[in-house]
């Protein structure tokens, strides 16, 4: 280990000294050089140390020099490179290594943003290139049906209905999950009161105006719920859900429709939905077996 240390206004000769300190007894002296080093405003005697470590392949060797409490800089003498950060003990950044992973990624995307100023034509061109070769993973092939999904309504009851869904083929695992997601999530902005069409004051204002929202008035409102909730039951091409809404809001069913009609154009087509009856055709009661194409799905 080389130790230099750097004196503010120090004589002009060097001086050859060696460091003892919390040596071992079979580890030779380390040599140290002090150098003349003068600055201005507020001066402090530095202290380099010239560490060799060994590298992970053969032949290589790393030398870092680190000023306690300050920037740490690695020399790697097989690429010639220099890597500069902060010492552990001085609490900074990971280096030039931590930038590159997060802003290096795609280094055709940043040769665009790089020549953007100077040429935008040929910019505007290397993107039309770009997305033409990647476009089948920036654009997803809607699998839906552009049939507009039906809506029925059966006797429905907002405290005790079934509503149930018919899809044009059976639906696949990740299209169950979707529908079991959009469902959760309709369950949980309905049990917090997210619809209620007693308090809608800003889709009720004029649009000329800038909007205003009356805090006391939107307390004081009747509040609305969603009190329960069943399982998601599938049949094949079927499926229904036991819903106990509470209080008769057509909004949270509006919320429901909305949703579901973008899932059938964009992901799965849901033949249509029907809201109330305690029955379906092809729906069999006595069919519980996966075996047969019956499956839960949790809510």
């Amino acid at each position: 280990m080389l130790l230099t240390s750097l004196s503010p206004c120090a004589s002009a000769q060097p001086r050859l000294s060696f460091a003892f300190a919390d040596a071992p007894a079979s580890v030779s002296p380390c040599p140290t050089f002090h150098f003349p080093f003068c600055a201005r405003g507020n001066s402090r005697s530095m202290t380099h140390v010239a560490k060799a470590s060994r590298g992970s392949r053969p032949g290589a060797r790393n030398l870092q020099t680190e000023e306690e409490g300050g920037m740490i800089i690695d020399f790697d003498e097989a690429k010639g490179e220099e890597t500069n950060g902060f010492s552990p003990s001085g609490g900074g950044f990971g280096g030039r290594e931590e930038e590159d992973k997060k802003y290096d990624r795609d280094p055709e995307f940043a040769e665009i943003l790089g020549s953007c100023l100077d040429d935008p034509q040929k910019a505007q061109s290397k993107m039309e290139e770009r997305l033409r070769k990647k476009r089948n993973k920036i654009l997803h092939t809607k699998t839906g049906s552009a049939e507009p999904m039906k809506v029925k309504f059966n006797k429905f009851d907002f405290s005790n209905s079934y509503i149930w869904f018919e899809f044009y083929n059976s639906p696949l695992p990740k299209d169950i999950s979707l529908i079991c997601d959009t469902i959760r999530s309709w369950h949980i902005v309905g049990r917090l009161g997210g619809c209620n069409s007693m308090n809608m004051q800003l889709s009720q204002s004029p649009l000329d105006k800038r909007p205003n929202y009356d805090a006391i008035q939107g307390a004081n409102v009747t509040p609305t719920t969603f009190y329960n909730i069943g399982d998601l039951e599938i049949q094949d091409n079927l499926a229904r859900i036991w819903v106990d809404i509470g209080t008769s809001e057509p909004l949270l069913l509006d919320a429901l429709i909305n949703a579901l009609t973008q899932i059938s154009f964009d992901y799965v087509g849901i033949k249509q939905v029907v809201f109330g009856g305690s029955e379906f055709e092809n729906w069999k009661e006595n069919l519980t077996s996966e075996e047969m194409g019956y499956s839960v799905h949790k809510i």
